[in-house]
């Protein structure tokens, strides 16, 4: 009997947290007719539906904002937490994810020809960032839909994009609360869809 009065409250268990893991679960649709209070689609004239976001980088945005290209921010505030999303570059130089506190940056990746470099954002030091991690391989695949997972605990981040191997990089900085999150490219068009945040 006490075996199954254990076993039974190991399924509520179970399944309760499945429930609340459900619960905290941010997502973008990115449907015409979705309201989301979270998202702010900036620098450029971002078409957004049937689950997809596009933008093409207008040349004058692009100057007016100091050369930084069209981007979207999220203002859903996290701790520890996992972000999934696809993004498919045409024409694209880089395409950039980003995790910022209140004080400013604390975690980004940036994808481009060269590679991607994993970068932290210290508070004190003469840098503006220093590089936590590198995938030489890890390049911009013109057309093509590439999967991105980013696992933030505690003082470390892992990020796995498309096939290749995940990345593990720690970095104080990396444990700071998050206050909004984006992702934003430069030079081309770049879609993105998929875009949650499980905590």
């Amino acid at each position: 009997m006490t075996r199954l009065l254990t076993a039974l409250l190991f399924v509520c268990v179970f399944f309760s947290s499945l429930a609340r893991a459900e619960e905290e679960v941010f997502k973008d649709p990115f449907t015409t007719d979705a309201k989301v209070k979270e998202r702010r689609a900036l620098r450029g004239d971002w078409i957004i539906a049937d689950g997809v976001a596009s933008c093409t980088q207008d040349d004058d945005l692009y100057k007016k904002y100091k050369d930084h290209g069209p981007i979207i921010f999220y203002d859903h505030a996290t701790g520890d937490c996992t972000v999934r999303f696809r993004f498919k570059p045409e024409g694209c130089k880089t395409f950039v994810f980003t995790m910022n506190a209140e004080s400013g940056h604390i975690f980004r990746f940036v994808t481009s020809e060269r590679g991607t470099s994993i970068r932290a954002f210290p508070p004190e030091g003469d840098k503006k960032s220093i590089e936590a991690g590198r995938g030489k391989d890890w390049v911009l695949k013109e057309g093509e839909w590439t999967a991105v997972e980013v696992v933030v605990k505690g003082e470390k981040v892992t990020v796995k994009m498309g096939e290749h191997e995940p990345i593990i990089s720690e970095h104080s900085t990396f444990s700071k609360g998050r206050s909004n999150l984006s992702v934003g490219f430069a030079f081309g068009t770049c879609s993105v869809m998929g875009f949650e945040v499980a905590e």
